[in-house]
């Protein structure tokens, strides 16, 4: 094993983490808030197909990223309202948009792509910041990634600014744990958790876009593979704390680097177990088996003011 290979599965590692870091930190603002959004999984799908679609359509792959963005919102707005005005079940009605975005990219896909569904499509670039690049060895190897995740980056940064400095920061964290107590302060819950649930939506979009036209300029049927479940495990993961979230997110992408790495070292594995590790991460950390977890005390749980 050579440190160019060690770099490789840094890299990898990194790459197979950005779309988890991104739709999870869209996730805990709505978990904070009080709602549950199952439905990420959907979001990211119909996310990736709207941006692949853009960008195939275009020619511009920042046109596909606004066409991602722009084709989930309705689908985050669906979501909140079932939430949150009609007050249905959040697990049920996530599934639910789960399997319609399935069934809708599945179906939009075979129509519009046809013959067409291994023809590539415009990508994200790569870009490098310019000290760590020229780092020997591993510079590029490791910092040189799709510009979308540093982007990323800048967001999560500035959303743990908000959640942990700002009054509305404040108030997303009232709304999911004490929602009458932040109502009677004069605070708008349903505001606040529309708001949650569609910002979820934003950056379930651009994980989705990431995936299509940041790592692998195409798509395929159901190509997130269960990113967004992965995402939600990683802040049951991470106790809802945004670094520790991080670090599940970073975790899960080694384990799904780690198809590649060990077969290329010569470490013979059985393909399937490689696969099935990263979910069987997070199925002991939503077990529990992590440690102690300490939800918002309203999440899931409707809230009206009667």
């Amino acid at each position: 094993m050579t440190a160019e290979m060690v770099a490789v599965f840094i890299g990898s590692s990194i790459r197979f983490a950005a779309p988890l870091l991104l739709g999870a930190t869209g996730e805990l603002v709505s978990q904070r808030a009080g709602v549950l959004n199952m439905s990420l999984e959907g979001m990211m799908l119909t996310g990736a197909f709207a941006g692949a679609v853009g960008s195939w359509a275009s020619g511009n792959p920042l046109l596909g990223l606004l066409c991602g963005v722009l084709a989930v919102i309705p689908l985050a707005l669906l979501q909140a309202f079932l939430s949150i005005r009609l007050r249905a079940n959040q697990i049920v009605t996530g599934i639910g948009i789960n399997i319609l975005a399935l069934g809708a990219t599945t179906l939009a896909y075979r129509e519009l792509f046809g013959s067409r569904s291994d023809a590539a499509i415009p990508g994200l670039s790569k870009w490098a910041p310019p000290l760590l690049r020229d780092i020997p060895l591993v510079g590029t190897m490791v910092f040189e990634q799709v510009w979308l995740l540093y982007a990323g980056l800048a967001v999560i940064g500035l959303t743990a600014f908000v959640l942990q400095r700002t009054a509305l920061g404040l108030a997303l964290h009232a709304s999911g744990a004490q929602p009458r107590a932040a109502d009677s302060c004069g605070l708008s819950v349903t505001a606040l958790r529309y708001g949650a649930v569609v910002f979820a939506g934003v950056m379930a979009a651009v994980a989705g876009c990431f995936i299509s036209i940041g790592d692998i300029h195409t798509f395929t049927e159901g190509m997130t593979n269960g990113a967004g479940y992965l995402a939600i495990a990683a802040i049951i993961f991470g106790n809802w704390k945004l670094g520790r979230m991080l670090g599940a997110c970073l975790l899960f992408g080694a384990a799904t680097a780690l198809q590649f790495f060990l077969p290329s070292v010569g470490v013979n594995v059985p393909s399937a177990l490689l696969i099935m590790l990263p979910y069987v991460l997070a199925l002991l950390a939503v077990a529990g088996l992590m440690g102690r977890q300490t939800a918002p005390a309203a999440l899931a749980q409707p809230y009206s003011r009667a």
